[in-house]
């Protein structure tokens, strides 16, 4: 099944936490929504909305992971 990678589906435990840093922290901020417009974009590849090749799509999920990380990470340190 595809879906959507959320945030606050992978880290329940910071929900509030990220909802109040994506107001109050800027960097936080920018970090969250490049790593929703990513997600975004490999959702419409996964689903045949939007073409793109594999290699591209492994790519897009790689750099999810490593966004992924560092928002933990900034989540676990702030």
């Amino acid at each position: 099944m595809i879906k959507k990678h959320n945030l606050i589906d992978a880290f329940p435990e910071f929900e509030e936490k990220i909802h109040s840093m994506k107001v109050d922290n800027a960097h936080f901020k920018k970090l969250y929504e490049h790593y929703d417009e990513l997600d975004h974009e490999i959702y419409r590849i996964e689903s045949d909305a939007e073409p793109a090749s594999d290699e591209t799509l492994n790519h897009k999920r790689s750099e999810r992971v490593r966004l992924k990380d560092e928002i933990y990470n900034f989540l676990k340190g702030n």
